[in-house]
């Protein structure tokens, strides 16, 4: 039987390896951490389903772009009813490659749903939504002032 740290620190390996995947522009690792009909919904609302065609829609996207790289801090991570479907809740920022600061127009906040597929959990939803916090600056500069201390990614 598994315990709330045993499953938290699987839903957090999950997320950090796919923000490392992205932060390395990987689009097939990242694919291959979903289930085969896992979804992503992207900070622009595009809506991706199934492993093959997120690793297609993403290979472009790092192909064409040098994607601001992510930093992040899980908020919750909550296991389901069921016993097999982990939720998990982060905010995250990104640093745009070469800068030495944070974009607060990039921050997000992110929700993972995992379910466990043999042996190891696998993600069914990933969403990525932006952290606008319209008519709110003060609430923009908080999350920003968090993120910061998180610290800069790796060849940001």
């Amino acid at each position: 039987m598994s315990t709330p740290d045993d499953w938290s620190a699987s839903a957090r390996r999950v997320y950090f390896g796919l923000l490392d995947d992205w932060n390395r522009q990987d689009a097939s690792a990242m694919a291959a951490r979903f289930a085969d009909r896992g979804s992503l919904v992207g900070i622009d609302g595009s809506a991706i389903d199934g492993r093959a065609c997120i690793e297609a829609h993403l290979q472009p996207i790092f192909a064409q772009h040098p994607t601001p790289r992510f930093v992040a801090k899980v908020r919750e991570v909550r296991r389901m009813a069921n016993g097999q479907t982990l939720l998990l809740r982060a905010v995250a920022g990104m640093w745009p490659r070469g800068a030495t600061a944070l974009e607060p127009s990039l921050n997000a906040v992110q929700t993972m749903v995992l379910s466990l597929c043999d042996v190891a959990y696998r993600i069914e939803m990933f969403q990525n939504t932006p952290a606008a916090f319209h008519g709110r600056p003060e609430e923009s500069e908080k999350l920003s002032a968090e993120l910061r201390e998180v610290g800069k990614p790796d060849g940001a």
